[in-house]
């Protein structure tokens, strides 16, 4: 990911710098395959993203590649997608084979089929083809559950897999315990309000709506019930926050309460939301109600802006003590090992995407016990959510991590249960 390639810079500069890295990106990249091999004389490692690796795929072809790295390699696990297609072909059309490594912390996230593209990434021999893989080992164990099909994929996929677990002391054994504490919250007056409106007004669409338009109507309201436990500002569209912006929200109030804590004795915290614009207005209402600078990384933050951020808050002893992210833009590659405190403010349908934004803190270089807050709103969907996780975190255990359309499968009386009011 873009975010991550200056960190990779700066790890090599620590750890090799004997090695010549050079970044391809921005405008002044090659544009032609004489200006690439021009730019990798000499050099020993070329760091490019994945949107770049699609993008230029027929310029990156042209060289004849040793190894191919992918960092976060979840980024290939769509097997259709342009990019994933891109990584496994300029991994096979150099005029010899070049070592091939996959770095992930979630290789199966959502379903059995994304080990798949990353196994043909690495050695396309290993589970054949798409079409036999599916056959052979995604219907029988994702439709029926087949043990002996999980088994003989993880006999096949084992070899190829070096997995290090951070509760493996003998392997990382300066790695500190890491405490997860549920922050469960109530709702306000108007949050109540809104909520029982928003369920009333959705259910009865659902119910109306044809097969194929069933989905994105639940996919919407879970969106923004999600939404109007945070606060109600996200569900009114409300761009500005009002001097009674804190009490309109329990978990905002919650949230506030914590931060109050961790300030005083000089702790600093991982703030993640999926909501970008209830990033936006958190930013506001905490700049003026702690009076300090609180950074909001996104998607649309630059990459210069995001280094700026990562370095004041990692390294600046001065720096801000509350780092806001958004859970996509922030949640991947970046170290920030100075945060003690992880803090969910909402909760995403995948524990996989969550555990990976929580490693930015509790990682190699940590010194300090990692405090984890997932917040959750008694008696809502995400209460009901949270205990569905958690049974569906057991499906990535299987094989070497969660979902997020599966909730719109239910049927129409489990969707009524999961969104209802206790």
């Amino acid at each position: 990911p873009t975010s991550v390639m200056t960190n990779w810079r700066r790890e090599a500069q620590q750890f090799t710098p004997g090695l010549h890295v050079i970044e391809h990106y921005g405008s002044r990249r090659p544009g032609t395959a004489e200006e690439l091999a021009a730019a990798l004389n000499g050099v020993d490692l070329a760091l490019t993203s994945y949107g770049l690796l699609q993008r230029d795929l027929t310029i990156l072809s042209s060289y004849g590649w040793q190894g191919m790295v992918l960092d976060e390699a979840q980024a290939i696990k769509n097997s259709t997608s342009k990019q994933s297609a891109a990584a496994r072909e300029l991994a096979r059309l150099g005029q010899q084979p070049c070592f091939c490594i996959a770095l992930t912390g979630t290789p199966v996230e959502n379903r059995v089929s994304e080990i798949w593209p990353l196994m043909n990434f690495l050695n396309p021999r290993v589970l054949g083809e798409e079409g036999f893989f599916r056959q052979r080992y995604r219907l029988p164990i994702e439709r029926y559950g087949d043990m002996s099909s999980l088994q003989d994929l993880r006999r096949r996929a084992g070899p190829f897999i070096l997995r290090r677990l951070k509760t493996d002391q003998s392997i990382i054994n300066d790695l500190p315990e890491k405490v997860e504490l549920d922050e469960w919250c109530g709702l306000s007056d108007e949050q109540r309000r809104l909520y029982g409106k928003t369920v009333d007004d959705t259910l009865e669409v659902i119910a109306r709506a044809p097969r194929g338009e069933r989905h994105g109507w639940v996919l919407t309201l879970l969106t923004k019930l999600k939404q109007v436990c945070n606060h109600p500002a996200l569900l009114l569209q409300e761009q500005e926050v009002g001097p009674d912006f804190g009490r309109r929200s329990a978990k905002l109030q919650r949230l506030e309460e914590i931060l109050d804590e961790l300030t005083a004795v000089g702790d600093r915290a991982l703030l993640f939301t999926q909501f970008a614009r209830w990033g936006h207005l958190l930013k506001q209402h905490l700049e003026q109600r702690f009076r300090g600078e609180v950074p909001f990384l996104h998607g649309g933050s630059s990459k210069t802006e995001r280094q700026v951020m990562v370095d004041r808050f990692q390294q600046d002893p001065r720096g801000p003590q509350l780092f806001l992210l958004s859970l996509k833009a922030g949640g991947v590659g970046l170290n920030l090992t100075r945060a003690s405190h992880v803090i969910h403010i909402d909760r995403w349908w995948n524990p996989a995407v969550e555990n990976q934004a929580t490693d930015r803190a509790y990682r190699i270089g940590q010194t300090n016990r990692v405090m984890v807050h997932k917040f959750i709103t008694s008696g809502s969907l995400e209460e009901n959510v949270d205990r569905m996780i958690r049974e569906k975190a057991k499906l990535a255990e299987d094989i070497i991590g969660g979902g997020e359309d599966w909730l719109a499968d239910l049927d129409m009386d489990d969707i009524k249960d999961l969104v209802s009011l206790q």
